[in-house]
């Protein structure tokens, strides 16, 4: 064999780097099978010089390959896909005419939809997960090709997939990747496994109206999860969807065609006038059950800070006085904060905060007794004190944010007849089409992408590099305890990536290809490419949870 026939190839695995010879133009997968790995969790996909890449990616040139697993987000993301598109196969072949929605994540999977003539019941269910089954058993590969847009809209529209249809009228290219599995056809959002084969882990239970379709979780690979029903976060996913449906607005395409046409800003003020209703409710029922602490707390980049201030206007309408502060104030000194795994300072952990302290201010507050609130100073890493002297009326509310909200062992000294707990997050309305969801997580990062660079002075590299860590935080402290919550509160606004688009992309491409976060800002723009942009902001209120985001807003001077 002549050395020109032979690359070289970096491998990267958990003992080390590996480098190989390998005849040019042989598969990731064919280079995974010489090795004969023996990989703790399954492997589905890989990175070759920096660039996501599907196992079935032909190795070309000299390069460095990164295997990426289960445990991988990657790679999990792929594995859902995946399986998504053996429920949509084994959906049509047992029901024949359907069209199957693929909704929104729930109870550690995702909650989909069947319309068919008529509804669905749990035989039908029962014939659709084993024919699942039989199709992973088959090991049916997932087969790509390169078709001109034209060709896809033909395609789609035979199989009756209008809203793929729809949103390829907005392609910025002549051509997409389409995937087959035996005669179905289709277009997903990113990248799939070889073949059904891979996908022996799952389940499918009904659930209402539909039916969640479970998966491993990259925390535990190897087994699917205990199941925990969410009854609330259910309830705020209809009723988001039934906030779509009074926009008309149900995938991205929609919007696309409010902004193309300039039929925009009703949108906008709808939107925003959904979000006071909705204050106002929560505002209305805190009076009603006359509680007087208020308790918020959501994950990153949910506009806790916009809503709080809101939410206060609302109480105030209703005859109140609320006072509000937050946990940050009550950090243990320095020398006393608990250090994570890594040996850095865990300050999401609930042991990070004066727990003794915090609870004695709130039930002298609570009793009408003077405190002393502390102020924490970062730069010292200590509590200071004689600033801000209070003292409230007996029916005085408290409005407390914080990540630990929802725990009850924040507040543990004081009664839960006083307590109203309230979860706020940005669970998103629109999806790209029906088969192509946008993950709640992505609406968040997009909005910490903008407000990190405008007033912190982050690049959006940095802020990619800290989000597994802030994510971590997030499934520890404040996913756990979200159907505690005695109102949840959803953050998104259905128009606003066409607002952030225009601040996010800049920042995306400011990432270098050798970059770490390059595969990531890559997946980001590709989804922000859906999106027409809305550039005139002119229709958006200056006490929009956007304007959190994105600068102007009359909470924050």
């Amino acid at each position: 064999m002549n050395n020109i026939e032979l690359i070289n190839v970096m491998i990267d695995l958990n003992s080390g780097l590996l480098q190989e010879k390998v005849k040019r133009g042989t598969t990731v997968l064919e280079l995974i099978s010489s090795l004969k790995l023996t990989p703790k969790y399954k492997i589905v996909a890989a990175k070759v010089n920096n660039r996501m890449a599907e196992l079935t990616f032909p190795l070309t040139d000299d390069c460095r390959v990164d295997l990426i697993d289960l445990s991988d987000t990657d790679g999990n993301r792929i594995y859902q896909r995946s399986l998504s598109f053996v429920f949509i196969k084994a959906a049509r072949d047992i029901l024949g005419d359907c069209e199957v929605l693929i909704e929104h994540s729930l109870s550690k999977g995702i909650y989909c939809e069947i319309k068919y003539q008529s509804n669905i019941d749990e035989k039908d269910i029962s014939a659709i997960k084993q024919r699942m089954q039989e199709i992973i058993d088959e090991d049916i590969p997932f087969k790509k090709e390169q078709i001109s847009i034209e060709e896809a809209m033909r395609i789609f529209k035979e199989q009756g997939m209008e809203s793929q249809v729809k949103i390829l009228k907005f392609a910025q290219k002549d051509y997409v990747n389409i995937y087959s599995c035996g005669q179905l056809k289709n277009y997903f959002y990113g990248y799939m496994v070889p073949s059904t084969g891979y996908l022996n882990l799952f389940d499918l239970i009904p659930y209402k109206s539909g039916v969640i379709l479970r998966f491993p979780q990259k925390e535990a690979p190897d087994r699917l999860p205990e199941y925990k029903e969410q009854k609330k976060l259910a309830m705020i996913f209809k009723e988001s969807e039934d906030w779509g449906k009074l926009l008309g607005l149900a995938y991205v395409s929609d919007l696309n065609e409010k902004i193309e046409t300039e039929t925009y800003e009703d949108i906008i003020r709808i939107a925003e006038a959904l979000h006071e209703k909705k204050i106002a409710a929560i505002a209305d029922k805190i009076n009603k059950e006359n509680k007087r602490l208020i308790l918020i707390a959501g994950p990153s980049s949910s506009g806790k800070t916009t809503f709080a201030q809101r939410l206060a206007v609302q109480m105030r309408v209703n005859g109140l006085d609320p006072i509000a502060f937050s946990t940050d104030d009550y950090f243990l000194e320095r020398s006393q904060t608990p250090k994570d795994e890594n040996g850095e300072y865990d300050f999401e952990s609930l042991e990070a905060l004066d727990l003794e302290l915090f609870n004695k201010h709130l039930k002298d507050l609570l009793e009408g007794k003077e405190v002393d609130l502390p102020s924490f100073n970062f730069l010292k890493g200590e509590k200071e004190f004689g600033k801000r002297i209070i003292k409230v009326s007996h029916n005085q509310p408290i409005i407390i944010e914080g990540i630990h909200g929802l725990n009850d062992k924040l507040t543990e000294k004081i009664s839960k007849n006083d307590k109203f707990k309230i979860y706020i997050s940005a669970l998103t309305q629109l999806n790209i089409d029906s088969h192509n969801r946008i993950p709640t997580t992505d609406s968040r990062l997009i909005r910490r992408l903008v407000r990190d660079n405008l007033f912190r002075g982050h690049s959006a590299k940095m802020t990619l590099k800290l989000w597994a860590s802030v994510r971590k935080g997030e499934e520890k402290n404040i996913f756990p305890f979200q159907e505690e919550a005695d109102m949840m509160f959803n953050s998104v606004l259905v128009y606003e990536l066409a607002v952030l688009k225009k601040y996010a992309e800049p920042l995306l491409r400011e990432i270098k290809e050798e970059d770490n976060e390059y595969m990531e800002a890559k997946r980001l723009l590709s989804l922000l490419s859906y999106f027409l942009s809305i550039d005139d902001e002119c229709a958006i209120l200056n006490n929009s949870i956007i304007k959190e985001f994105i600068g102007g807003s009359c909470f924050l001077k």
